[in-house]
């Protein structure tokens, strides 16, 4: 089998664990896996985004899959891992209690996700990988995280900027009055 065959026939994970369980996303949307660091937090933004890191330089925000799934949340241990995902041209952390593997699997041993566990809210699930030993669900991340974009948070360096108080008609009407002012308070003290 070629390597172009194979891409059609199969696909590559990143594997990692969350809550007892393992997940999947296409390693074409993985940019790097780091180790936890210190998160500043954000006001304002939703709960189950974490905060902020810097990334060498670059403002990434990171958010709690555990959360962003309604899973229970769980302590981070020395296995947490933040994985820095690719969603539409920016960059977004996802804390995973552990990235298990790399794994190849084949087109045929994924299975759509039945209709009796997903709903409107679910629709982030690609399918189940069956393997020998286990369950692998696939996660579609930029569904997953599509709150984030459309609630701006990808785009925090790109905010709009707040309208000025005073607009630049009323300044130099303030200007034109206190310069009269001053004008008329001179001319009176002399």
């Amino acid at each position: 089998m070629t390597e172009d065959t194979s891409a059609l026939t199969e696909m590559q994970l990143v594997v990692f664990g969350l809550a007892s369980e393992y997940y999947g996303v296409d390693i074409s949307d993985v940019r790097e896996i780091i180790r936890m660091q210190a998160i500043a937090r954000v006001p304002g933004a939703p709960s189950f985004v974490e905060g902020v890191i810097n990334l060498r330089g670059r403002v990434v925000p990171v958010v709690d899959l555990r959360k962003r799934l309604r899973l229970d949340v769980g302590e981070q241990t020395k296995e947490s891992r933040i994985v820095v995902v690719d969603i539409s041209g920016r960059d977004v952390g996802v804390i995973a209690d552990a990235v298990t593997e790399v794994l190849r699997v084949t087109l045929s041993s994924i299975e759509p996700p039945s209709s009796i566990i997903t709903n409107a809210d679910s629709d982030y699930l690609r399918g189940i990988a069956k393997l020998e030993s286990r369950l692998i669900i696939l996660l579609d991340l930029k569904k997953v995280l599509s709150k984030i974009e459309s609630e701006g948070i990808l785009g925090m360096e790109e905010t709009e900027e707040e309208p000025p108080l005073i607009t630049d008609e009323e300044s130099v009407a303030v200007k034109k009055t206190c310069r009269k002012k001053k004008l008329a308070a001179v001319a009176s003290s002399d």
